[in-house]
């Protein structure tokens, strides 16, 4: 292990990050990732490639690409599946620290200017901001993150003798880019094309350092909440065992359950439906005959409404006859003659004997109408205006 070239350990564990990243379910590859990443962080402070006594232009342009080695460790520690919160709480600590060290080295070079330290102070401190204020800042830094993104791209691009280069996935690529590739062999270049090369790709590594930046300072915001909600969670109860009695007991219960679950069943529900003994495995349904099956058949696919028997005119028709349409109204029925005025019209016919039978008919009316009004005076039936 420790006859490897840095820049191919610092490849394999980026090309183990970045399969991990991909496939989130392969744990393998990230412990992978962090234990080549951990190595050769001990390898750069071993080598001491970096020291608080030097400028920025004293650092190599190949050397530039470690002081990425904190924030890419700690970007694969945050990837750690964890169950145990106390376990997360120490992946969560350790990256923190390594945030804290990356940026740390980060301006003690002075690789970022002042006004995107200026930024991401106001940034961390937006609990005494207002929401207005916050929201300008997060687009402020949207938009410098954008136009570093913009640049970087510029730089690979001309790195790449102006080929198109693809989008990178995540930050691991932007790192990869960087470091030679271990199964290409490279010729020795001319010294103009050498000079060309290592100023682009320092002027890459340089916007790339601000780009994690940025990047590391919101990482750690979001750690800090985290830590503090796991040191305030209440600590998991100790699982005691089960008395054996309460789980005899509590077997012997489901083996008479209806609705108890079945074991053997698979987790489809599928599997054999009987076992040797003739006992059940999972739940079935008994259907009935292959003529009755067919008329449930029919019965599924049809109409949710109750479809008509009968046109409109026919029920109509019925109503009618039921008695259940009033009929007559209007202008016609306004102009017609009402009962007592067709028999005085009827009586007034002399001479015929329908005549004659109409005027006893007015007669009889009007003397039952003349022994009504005697035996009720005028008003007696009005029990609602009396005073």
């Amino acid at each position: 292990m420790s006859d490897i070239q840095l820049s191919a350990l610092f490849h394999r564990a980026l090309r183990a990050a970045i399969k991990a990243n991909n496939m989130p379910t392969m744990q393998d590859e990230t412990q992978s990732s962090i234990t080549d990443m951990r190595t050769l962080q001990l390898r750069v402070m071993t080598l001491s490639l970096f020291s608080d006594n030097e400028n920025l232009e004293d650092i190599a342009t190949k050397d530039l690409v470690y002081l990425l080695v904190p924030y890419a460790l700690a970007e694969v520690e945050g990837r750690v599946r964890t169950v145990d919160p106390k376990e997360r709480l120490e992946c969560a600590e350790r990256s923190q620290r390594l945030y804290r060290a990356f940026l740390s080295s980060l301006e003690t070079y002075d690789i970022v200017p002042e006004a995107d330290r200026a930024l991401h102070s106001l940034l961390a401190s937006s609990s005494v901001l207002n929401a207005q204020k916050r929201r300008e800042l997060k687009i402020k830094q949207y938009q410098q993150e954008k136009e570093i993104k913009t640049r970087l791209q510029e730089v690979r691009k001309r790195r790449n003798h102006g080929a198109p280069v693809s989008e990178p996935s995540s930050d691991f690529e932007l790192i990869v880019s960087l470091l030679p590739d271990p199964s290409i062999k490279t010729t020795a270049p001319d010294d103009d094309d050498e000079g060309d090369t290592e100023d682009i790709l320092r002027e890459a590594a340089l916007l790339l350092l601000r780009l994690t930046y940025s990047q590391a300072q919101a990482q750690l915001q979001s750690l800090e909440q985290e830590i503090q909600l796991l040191r305030s969670a209440p600590p998991r109860l100790p699982e005691t065992p089960e008395d054996p009695r309460r789980v005899r007991d509590r077997e012997t219960n489901d083996m008479w359950r209806l609705d108890a679950p079945l074991p053997h069943s698979g987790p489809d529900g599928k599997g054999p439906l009987l076992d040797s003994s003739g006992k059940p495995l999972r739940p079935f349904t008994i259907l009935p005959s292959s003529a009755n099956r067919e008329q449930l058949r029919q019965q599924v696919f049809r109409p949710d409404h109750r479809l008509p028997t009968m046109t409109v005119q026919e029920y109509l028709e019925v109503e009618r006859q039921r008695g259940n349409i009033i009929s007559g109204g209007g202008p016609a029925s306004e102009a017609r003659l009402t009962t007592k005025e067709q028999l005085a019209l009827d009586s007034e016919q002399d001479g015929a004997l329908s005549g004659e039978e109409k005027a006893e008919e007015k007669r009889q009316e009007d003397e039952k109408w003349a022994q009504y009004t005697d035996t009720h005076p005028k008003g007696a039936g009005n029990t609602l205006n009396r005073g």
